[in-house]
């Protein structure tokens, strides 16, 4: 099996695949252990995100990512990497903090001591996303009992914006006891990277997403918001941590991985082993006759996706002139 030749493609991605990306991309580098990929517009095997349709173009093995809280469409792909549980033969879940290079130092060990004697502020609170309502109404909770400081483009009060960047947004967090860690989204096995940057930053995560989260990362090291009735009991366990340094100090001694052990589903050699198996079986679960009638699919969510431009630039424009028409009629 080794270096076998294997003819891929990539498509819809989150950024564009020219080639010295493609070779830097998990994907690349997790085939290329056994496996010699070549890029080609003819390819035997397509990995694809949810960035666009161009993927409907493409009869080969379809396998799909996704870096959102989205459901693979099992009759448009053959294999899937997820969120989803369980693990299946056309499932696999890895969770994109997998993917993340600081996912190395989560097997680190931790000095609590060394921790609180830097007499950390408060709370840390960094988003720019004004449309997540339980993660603003968590904040406006917290707030009542301390100033949380708000160094993102959203409700930011520390007058200036940490750059992005997962160093910068590690190195700001470094200064904080805790950090409101809430995804955008609740869903059973969503973890983006937001809890885990926030336990290698050596804060106590407050974390509000996937209800499940224990099963990536040590329940004992963050506060799960799952676990509690209310947001108004979690604001009360915080000013408990806040004010007792042996609670806080508790949490720091924790590891960020349950036992100090990888779980199975991110050990490299299992998420080698599934590519492997996608490559090595090149078996179908949609059939190439099938992908060919979704191929008129992709012409359609191209019209419509310019049909929906040109109507939200009409009606942008449209709102415009009728609000300087309205201003010359009756505010002369």
């Amino acid at each position: 099996m080794d270096n076998k030749l294997i003819k891929v493609a990539f498509s819809d991605m989150q950024r564009p695949f020219n080639k010295g990306h493609i070779e830097l991309s998990f994907e690349w580098r997790m085939i290329s252990k056994h496996w010699n990929p070549v890029i080609s517009t003819d390819p035997d095997f397509l990995f694809y995100s949810c960035n666009g349709n161009d993927y409907l173009k493409f009869n080969c093995i379809r396998t799909f990512y996704t870096p959102e809280n989205i459901r693979p469409r099992f009759d448009r792909c053959d294999y899937a990497f997820s969120y989803d549980l369980p693990i299946t033969q056309r499932n696999y879940r890895l969770p994109i903090y997998r993917r993340w290079p600081e996912y190395k130092n989560l097997l680190r060990p931790r000095d609590p001591d060394k921790i609180a004697a830097q007499k950390r502020q408060f709370c840390a609170f960094m988003v720019s996303n004004p449309h997540a309502i339980e993660r603003i109404d968590f904040f406006n909770r917290l707030s009542k009992y301390k100033k949380v400081d708000s160094g993102g483009g959203y409700l930011n009060n520390i007058g200036y914006r940490i750059e992005r960047g997962s160093q910068n947004k590690l190195d700001w967090m470094r200064n904080y006891k805790f950090s409101i860690t809430f995804e955008n989204s609740s869903y059973p096995g969503y973890s983006t990277e937001k809890l885990m940057h926030a336990l290698l930053a050596d804060t106590i995560p407050i974390y509000w997403g996937n209800p499940l989260a224990s099963l990536d990362f040590n329940p004992k090291a963050f506060i799960n918001c799952h676990d509690y009735s209310s947001f108004d009991d979690v604001v009360e366990l915080v000013r408990e941590i806040d004010q007792n340094e042996a609670l806080y100090k508790g949490y720091l001694s924790q590891p960020y991985l349950t036992n100090n052990v990888e779980t199975d589903f991110c050990k490299e050699e299992n998420i080698v082993a599934r590519y492997d198996e996608i490559l090595s079986s090149r078996k179908y679960y949609i059939s190439p006759g099938i992908k060919r009638l979704q191929k008129p699919l992709y012409g359609w969510y191209k019209l419509d996706t310019a049909v929906g431009k040109l109507f939200r630039k009409v009606k942008a424009y449209g709102g415009q002139a009728f609000s300087i028409i309205k201003a010359r009629l009756f505010h002369k």
